[in-house]
């Protein structure tokens, strides 16, 4: 079996500061990290391999500096890492982003064999748009199980796997066949600490390192700002907000009085809504 799993290097978001001028993210002196979502995605892989065998190959795509992350995923109990890197995939926005790994995988599915399993994150700190698994399944042409809160059950032999998906409406249960592509939901599980050996592993181990050419993109203007339709016009911090949060009291301290106070209260202080709610009622 082979699982392939997508990391990305993002900085520290809780000590990422804006610039008061220009209202642009301040990353100097900002310490990277890996994406934490990624994390749950990792521990996943590693525990569907120990417990029926094959490889981890981890990727990402970034600059030099991102072999950092992949180390880290080695030290954990990764068997391989690859980092594409190339000064074209500066500014990639998700759709760039989705069309460069796609291509990634691609080639490690040609030194390496094509994974049974793709994981990510179900998005990053940096960007939240949730949007480079779905993408990256897309171009592939895989099946894709996405907001993934518990493995239910995975057969290698029948080639299916039972999620636990989150939904809007509860817990769906969805089973589907091999290849695909999962993302995972945040406190899935906790990821292990990593063995000693690991950890000389990933310190002495050599990172794969691959260049747009070498991973065979054949397009190179759908890659980094010319391949990122996506504008950020503005990036700010949020204003403090001058009110204030406020305290109502009630006598009877029954759940039906404390309901309606606290509508008597919202109505009170939104007017506009309480209109809105009784034409709408009265409509129904």
């Amino acid at each position: 079996m082979h699982i392939v799993v997508c990391v990305k290097q993002v900085p520290d978001s809780a000590q990422i500061r804006v610039h008061p001028v220009t209202n642009t993210i301040m990353r100097q002196g900002v310490p990277t990290i890996i994406n934490p979502y990624d994390l749950f995605s990792l521990e996943e892989a590693l525990r569907l391999r120990d417990r029926h065998g094959g490889e981890v190959t981890v990727v990402t795509m970034g600059p030099p500096m991102a072999d950092t992350a992949l180390r880290k995923c080695l030290t954990f109990g990764a068997d391989r890492a690859v980092l594409l890197t190339d000064r074209f995939f500066a500014g990639s926005d998700t759709l760039a982003t989705s069309y460069a790994l796609s291509f990634l995988i691609a080639k490690v599915t040609e030194n390496w064999g094509a994974p049974d399993l793709i994981f990510c994150g179900k998005q990053t700190i940096d960007g939240d748009t949730a949007q480079v698994g779905p993408g990256v399944a897309k171009r592939l042409n895989l099946l894709q199980l996405t907001y993934v809160a518990k493995i239910e059950s995975f057969d290698f032999e029948a080639r299916e796997i039972t999620v636990q998906r989150r939904a809007e409406g509860g817990i769906q249960i969805l089973k589907t066949k091999l290849p695909c592509l999962i993302t995972m939901l945040e406190g899935t599980n906790d990821i292990r600490r990593g063995s000693i050996e690991d950890a000389l592993r990933g310190a002495r181990a050599e990172i794969i390192t691959w260049s747009a050419a070498q991973a065979g993109i054949p397009d190179l203007t759908l890659c980094g700002l010319r391949g990122s339709p996506t504008i950020v016009k503005k990036v700010f911090a949020p204003a403090a907000r001058d009110e204030k949060a406020f305290q109502i009291d009630v006598a009877d301290k029954s759940p039906s009085d404390i309901s309606e106070a606290l509508i008597a209260e919202i109505a009170k202080r939104q007017p506009a809504l309480e209109r809105d709610l009784l034409k709408g009622a009265a409509g129904y």
